[in-house]
């Protein structure tokens, strides 16, 4: 079964016959051999030298690479020419981009999931404490899932999204135990100020370059979106898909990790205006993250067991059976707890 190749240090990635080889920078012997079979995908958190016949060797076992900077943000991705494309799905696709009343149905859908995924994580939490604060941020954002239906632009969908994601974040201190060190106080970005940012920022990154991989294996074009504007970002549609599973598979492990004291403020390092995980506390995020991706439930509609992971590519053929009018989108709402 492939598995993602996650390399922390900055290194050379080469081929060596059917095998990639990572030599370290640092001149430690801890050099790592895998066979290119293995791999789905690469994530490099360090400096990487890659060269030409790397890149081609990875193309023709379709494995693409994602950069992150030092402050563990996604920056880009080296991946494949494009196979099997369906010149009808992208057409498709740019047809409900540009009739607004279709890119509207969509992105109606697309917000629904994310409000829903929301409101069902902070359910969860509310009802094991209960607190004034999580109640009210919950009616808050439920009496702003009701207006989606009404929206009349995707503007106004996106005001709708920003105020219920902000009265979320509002309660993130309700969740986190107060005696394990952390506390929310705004969400700040590149870079991200404080521990908790950093772990935003690091998951949400780590989301983002997963949806674009799912992308990147059916025929979707990553750069035609619904909810945010193409053309500012090569994967907008990631962005989109991204957002839906954020509240589930992102926030949900933040809360894991720092109530149960597996990630603690020892893991982080701190600048005057920024704040990083350390390589330990990379790790120890990458090794919960990658079980979650592997944890399977019961798809309510397929009655098989599905990996999170999976999850995302069925989100991918969802919207492609829209586009090709087969099936209404139905955007990705958490059934279990």
């Amino acid at each position: 079964m492939k598995q993602p190749l996650y390399l922390l240090k900055s290194g050379t990635l080469k081929r060596k016959d059917n095998t990639l080889l990572f030599i370290p920078a640092d001149g430690s012997t801890e050099r790592k051999y895998i066979p290119v079979e293995q791999v789905s995908a690469v994530y490099a958190f360090g400096s990487l030298e890659l060269n030409s016949a790397l890149v081609n060797f990875l193309a023709q076992h379709n494995v693409p690479v994602h950069f992150f900077n030092y402050y563990g943000t996604y920056t880009a991705s080296i991946y494949p020419r494009e196979q099997d494309v369906s010149g009808l799905v992208v057409l498709r696709q740019a047809e409900h981009f540009l009739d607004k009343a279709k890119r509207l149905v969509i992105a109606k859908e697309m917000i629904d999931g994310t409000l829903t995924n929301m409101i069902r994580v902070l359910r969860y939490y509310a009802n094991r404490k209960n607190t004034d604060a999580l109640n009210k941020s919950l009616q808050t954002i439920e009496e702003l899932y009701k207006k989606i239906p009404h929206a009349q632009s995707v503007d106004e969908l996106r005001g709708i999204e920003g105020k219920a994601r902000n009265s979320y974040f509002d309660v993130w201190n309700e969740i986190i135990d107060p005696n394990t060190g952390f506390i929310f106080s705004s969400r700040t970005r590149r870079p991200p100020a404080d521990p908790l940012n950093a772990l935003i920022s690091f998951g949400n990154s780590l989301l983002y370059s997963t949806v674009v991989g799912e992308i990147l294996n059916v025929h979707l074009h990553g750069g035609i979106s619904y909810v945010h504007e193409p053309g500012r970002y090569r994967f907008s549609l990631a962005l989109d898909i991204a957002d839906i599973f954020k509240p589930v598979f992102v926030d949900r492990l933040i809360f894991k990790l720092i109530n149960k004291q597996i990630i603690q403020p020892r893991d982080f390092v701190s600048e005057s205006n920024y704040t990083i995980l350390t390589d330990k506390g990379r790790r120890t995020f990458l090794t919960h993250w990658e079980e979650t991706m592997k944890r399977t439930v019961k798809h309510l509609t397929l009655k098989r067991n599905v990996s999170m992971r999976h999850l995302i590519r069925l989100e991918c053929y969802k919207l492609i059976k829209h586009l090709l009018d087969d099936k209404p989108y139905k955007s990705f709402k958490i059934w279990w707890q």
